[in-house]
C-alpha cells in the first residue's frame, strides 16, 4: 500500500512537471526593449506574414526607458530602432533613421527604410528559437540581443560599435546618421547577392561587408554570412538593448560575446535576416516586399528550421527531464513490488 501511494505521488509530481513545461512552451517569449542611448528611440516592430501583430508596431522609448511585449510560440518578425523622430500630438510625423513610412508612431505593418540595424527572430513551437542581428540593410544604431532561458545560457549577439564613426564616405547616409550597405549604395549584383551572384558559392564578402564584420563580428554583414551570425536558444525571453555601451567605450565593443550558446551552421540560410530579409525600399535585407536575397535566405532558413541545425549541445528540456523521471520512478516501483 505504501508503495502504491509512493507511485501515485510520483505520478502527481510528474504530471505537474509536464504541465509546467507545456505551459512555458505555450507562453511563447517576452521581448523587453531597453534604451541606453542619450536620446529617445522609437522601436519599430514588424511581424512576418502569418504571425500575429504584437501589442504595438511602434512606440517611443525615452532615454533609460524599457517596455516589454509578449509573443506567442511560432512568432516570427523583426525589430529596429528609429531615431531623430518628430511626431506631433496626434502621432503624425517621421524619423531621420529607420523610418517605416507609415507617417505615424505605429508602423502598421511597414518595415524599416535602410539603413537600419535589425534584430530578427523566429520562435520555435516546441523547438529552438532562431535569432540574429543583421547589418545587411545597413546600420543606424548600436543594438544587442540577450536571451535568458531556464534550459541553459543563450548567446548574446549584436553590434555595439558605433559604425557611423567608421563608415566609409561612399556608404554614409546623406545626413551622416546612418551607414548604408554596399547593396543599398551601389545596387550592384555582386553586393546584393542577386542575379549571377545569388548563391553562397558566387556571393562572397566584399571589402565593405568586411568592415561591418570586423566592427561587429556576431552580426550579419552580407546575405550569406550565416555561420557566425545565426544563434539558437530554447524557452527563452529576450532583451533588445539600444546603445548598450557609450561612445567612449566603442573600442571594447569589438570583442565578441562569450560563446555560451553556439551559432548555427547554416550553409545557405539567411537567418530571419534571411527569412524576412528585404527592406521596404528593396535594398535586400529585412522587410517585406522581398528582393532576391530574401528568397535565397528563406529557403535555407526553413531548411535549417526543419533540421534544427545547431552546433551547440542542447541541455535537456523540462519535458525530457520529466520523461526521464517517469521512467526512473516506474523502474523503481517495479523493483520494489
Amino acid at each position: 500500500m505504501g508503495m502504491l501511494c509512493f507511485f501515485t505521488n510520483s505520478l502527481t509530481v510528474l504530471s505537474s512537471l509536464v504541465v509546467l513545461s507545456i505551459s512555458r512552451g505555450a507562453s511563447g517569449a517576452t521581448f523587453t526593449f531597453v534604451n541606453k542611448c542619450d536620446f529617445s528611440v522609437w522601436p519599430g516592430i514588424l511581424s512576418s506574414a502569418g504571425s500575429p501583430k504584437l501589442a504595438s508596431t511602434g512606440f517611443e522609448l525615452s532615454k533609460g526607458g524599457s517596455r516589454s511585449f509578449q509573443a506567442p510560440t511560432g512568432w516570427s518578425g523583426r525589430f529596429w530602432g528609429r531615431s531623430g523622430c518628430d511626431f506631433d500630438d496626434s502621432g503624425r510625423g517621421s524619423c531621420a533613421t529607420g523610418d517605416c513610412g507609415s507617417g505615424e508612431v505605429e508602423c502598421n505593418g511597414a518595415g524599416a527604410t535602410p539603413p537600419a540595424t535589425l534584430a530578427e527572430f523566429t520562435l520555435g513551437s516546441g523547438s529552438l528559437d532562431f535569432y540574429d542581428v543583421s547589418l545587411v540593410d545597413g546600420y543606424n544604431l548600436p543594438m544587442i540581443v540577450q536571451g535568458t532561458s531556464e534550459s541553459g545560457a543563450c548567446a548574446t549577439t549584436g553590434c555595439q560599435t558605433d559604425l557611423n564613426l567608421q563608415c566609409p564616405k561612399e556608404l554614409k547616409a546623406e545626413d551622416g546618421t546612418g551607414c548604408k550597405s554596399a547593396c543599398e549604395a551601389f545596387g550592384s549584383p555582386e553586393y546584393c547577392c542577386s542575379g549571377p551572384y545569388s548563391s553562397p558559392a558566387t556571393c562572397k564578402p566584399s571589402m565593405y561587408s568586411q568592415i561591418f564584420k570586423t566592427a561587429c563580428p556576431k552580426s550579419y554583414s552580407y546575405a550569406y554570412d550565416d555561420a557566425t551570425s545565426t544563434f539558437t536558444c530554447s524557452d527563452a525571453d529576450y532583451t533588445i538593448t539600444f546603445c548598450p555601451t557609450s561612445p567612449s567605450q566603442k573600442s571594447a565593443a569589438d570583442s565578441s560575446p562569450p560563446k555560451t550558446n553556439g551559432t548555427t551552421e547554416n550553409p545557405d540560410t539567411g537567418s530571419d535576416s534571411g527569412s524576412e530579409s528585404g527592406s521596404e525600399s528593396g535594398s535586400g535585407s529585412v522587410s517585406d516586399p522581398v528582393p532576391v536575397q530574401e528568397t535565397a535566405f528563406a529557403a535555407s532558413w526553413l531548411a535549417n528550421m526543419a533540421y534544427g541545425d545547431s552546433t551547440r549541445t542542447q541541455p535537456p528540456t523540462a519535458v525530457q527531464l520529466a520523461i526521464s523521471l517517469a521512467v526512473s520512478l516506474t523502474l523503481l516501483t517495479i523493483s520494489h513490488l
